[in-house]
């Protein structure tokens, strides 16, 4: 069911890592009618759209507070407990983000320093398809919150009833979010990056989709900010011979239950492992809901990976870049300082990828797709901006200003040496301009 392979097999290898955020050409069109609809008719189209999709028509868009308040009466206790410990301990770490502004003397006067802005308006997509997930409101919203943003405006898709999934709008409440709309896809999308009567643009949009979502995200990027563009979910699992095959077979299992294109890979140099970890999926999937999900992700995109040494295990796990990044070793934090590329590394037998999923605190919202080589989980600085802050002095400006003119005039900028010089010979500084 999971094939077991060498590094030989660079077909298998490549076909993991080219699973980006990359869409079709009827997605793109669809899209592309989709947004223009949108920018051009606001809420006439993003109602109509609703209901070509979706099969209701929301109305209103915004969900009202009382159905806000019920969702969460007729939430379950201990559902309840859970979501409020695991918003607790988000909460918690990404109060550890908050970078603050800062300011230095520079000497003559001379003050620079950066500012931190919140963002003013955040828009998040939160799915409600085939699946609903709290955990992804939680990872979204509280970074936010964190940063300070003024508006936090949720879009998911309605139900039958017409409101977004019951669970979607208990844990919304749960979090204090007032704007509330029930509409999803891509015309979301654009009624959070255009405005509508009904939803007012924002200034950046995060959170997960569907690849209709995902391609719209990516072309209303520029308008607004988003977080990526995203594609499927992914697990590595890198291993030595203490590793429990059980453990390991459970939380490969754990990604490729995601989607038909996830990817779960397991690589390391014990072969015997690697074999006890393939007998344990077969075992296991027949037992899970989702059965049919994981054995196409598996059949396409899992592999059980088997170099000869930890080194050269090590540098496949690197060049893979994967999401999550799970140490089943001897000594994880040893490994570690050798994994440059990964979104979230989890250290040890018993730091199973759900515990940050869901509860621990790290976002989830991770790079996929190789783009661990340059993108880092979302976070506080996602709804942020940094200003550069400079006040220069008269004096200071006498000292430098010739050589700022000497560079603006090396790169043929004229105007720029000549805002320099007006202030020196105004002064009586010691610049001089040119014949």
């Amino acid at each position: 069911m999971i094939p077991l392979i060498t590094p030989d097999d660079t077909a298998r290898l490549d076909a993991i890592v080219s699973r980006g955020g990359t869409f079709s050409d009827e997605v793109d069109a669809t899209v592309e009618g989709i947004l223009a609809r949108i920018r051009a008719e606001g809420d006439e189209a993003l109602i109509e759209l609703t209901e070509t999709y979706d099969g209701v028509r929301p109305d209103p868009v915004q969900v009202p507070a009382s159905v806000l308040d019920g969702a969460v009466d007729a939430l379950d206790d201990d559902l309840q407990d859970a979501l409020e410990e695991a918003a607790a301990n988000i909460r918690h770490f990404h109060d550890k983000q908050v970078d603050e502004s800062w300011f230095t003397d520079d000497g003559d006067g001379v003050i620079l320093g950066q500012r931190v802005v919140p963002m003013e308006r955040a828009g998040l997509y939160v799915p409600g398809g085939t699946a609903f997930y709290p955990s992804s409101l939680l990872m979204n919203a509280i970074p936010a919150q964190v940063a300070g943003v003024d508006e936090i405006h949720l879009v998911s898709p309605p139900q039958d009833d017409g409101r977004p999934h019951p669970l979607v709008l208990a844990t919304a409440a749960l979090l204090g979010l007032e704007h509330i709309y029930a509409v999803g896809g891509a015309q979301a999308v654009g009624a959070l990056a255009y405005g509508t009567a009904s939803v007012p643009a924002v200034d950046t949009i995060v959170g997960p989709g569907n690849a209709y979502v995902a391609a719209a995200k990516k072309k209303v990027f520029g308008r607004v900010g988003i977080d990526s563009v995203a594609g499927p979910s992914e697990i590595g699992v890198l291993a030595d011979a203490t590793a429990d095959p059980e453990f390991v077979a459970a939380d490969l299992l754990s990604q490729a239950e995601h989607d038909e294109r996830a990817s779960a890979v397991l690589v390391t140099p014990h072969r015997p492992l690697a074999e006890a970890v393939q007998e344990h999926v077969e075992a296991m999937v027949p037992t899970l809901p989702r059965a049919d999900v994981i054995e196409q992700s598996l059949a396409d995109y899992g592999a059980c990976v088997v170099p000869d040494t930890m080194d050269a295990a090590i540098d496949l796990m690197n060049d893979l870049a994967v999401e999550h990044l799970e140490l089943h070793v001897d000594d994880p934090w040893q490994t570690m300082t050798h994994i440059r590329h990964a979104g979230a590394i989890f250290l040890g037998a018993y730091s199973s990828e759900p515990v940050g999923d869901y509860f621990a605190g790290p976002n989830h919202v991770l790079p996929t797709g190789g783009t661990a080589r340059h993108a880092s989980a979302l976070g506080v600085d996602d709804f942020v901006r940094t200003q550069s802050v400079l006040s220069y002095t008269k004096d200071r400006l006498d000292e430098t200003g010739p050589k700022i003119a000497t560079i603006a005039e090396a790169e043929d900028l004229q105007a720029h040496a000549e805002a320099i010089r007006t202030r020196l010979d105004r002064d009586g500084g010691s610049g001089s301009k040119k014949p």
